[in-house]
């Protein structure tokens, strides 16, 4: 500043005002670009706060779960190497679908929500739903042809609990579409209680054929086996 203070405001337009118009950096003293340094990383800190908070909301999970609070121990044949290797591949980078197996309760959605929340947390767009909510949005959509776009777009989509509601035909296709055409621009996890063969419990054999061919791609698919966690809290109670 001309008189040699330092401003004493958080506010960015003040602050632009104090410092009028900054051209050559090497014009402030070691003091002021110290200031300038701490104050713009916080601002940083802020605005990338809020991205994440927004992200957050849109992506549709309701609870965070992370990988750290998962109990491995309980279900010992749920594969943390397998898990932990998809992790540390660059599933964020490159198309690289996963598809995880396993009975009701046995953590399959803590796992995808995880994946979901780390994703959003490096800052990339994430939608989280299930089969049956995404159906309901499909019939309630003002312009299903926006509501593909966007699913075909986000960088990670989450499709929970496949196999507990029956899409019409007309639903399947959409999901089909969908999923074909993030074949190699986006991730998708999904989550089901259905094993391969059985995917015509839900699609006809055509549709799940294709579905199924294009997870593949760059795909992995992971079983989970072992008891409820659920049940381990009904014996606790």
């Amino acid at each position: 500043m001309k008189d040699g203070t330092l401003p004493t405001t958080t506010s960015l337009p003040d602050l632009w005002k104090a410092f009028r118009f900054i051209t050559e950096l090497t014009s402030f003293s070691e003091k002021e670009r110290e200031f300038l340094c701490a104050f713009l990383c916080e601002e940083h800190k802020k605005k990338e706060q809020k991205r994440i908070e927004h992200l957050m909301r849109m992506s549709g999970i309701k609870r965070i779960k992370l990988l750290a609070d998962f109990d491995w121990a309980f279900n010992p044949k749920v594969s943390r190497e397998k898990v932990m290797e998809y992790m540390h591949t660059e599933w964020l980078m490159r198309p690289s679908n996963l598809v995880i197996i396993g009975p009701a309760g046995v953590g399959k959605t803590h796992v995808a929500t995880a994946f979901c929340h780390d994703a959003l947390m490096k800052g990339h767009q994430t939608i989280f739903s299930t089969l049956f909510d995404l159906m309901a949005k499909f019939s309630r959509a003002k312009s299903i042809y926006g509501l593909i776009d966007y699913c075909v777009r986000v960088p990670v989509l989450c499709l929970d609990e496949l196999g507990y509601a029956v899409p019409t035909k007309e639903q399947a296709d959409i999901l089909f579409q969908i999923v074909s055409k993030r074949t190699e621009i986006g991730t998708t996890v999904v989550t089901t209680n259905l094993t391969p063969s059985q995917w015509g419990k839900v699609f006809d054999t055509v549709t799940a054929s294709a579905i199924l061919d294009r997870l593949s791609m760059n795909g992995r698919f992971i079983t989970f086996e072992g008891r409820s966690y659920r049940s381990r809290k009904l014996e606790k109670d």
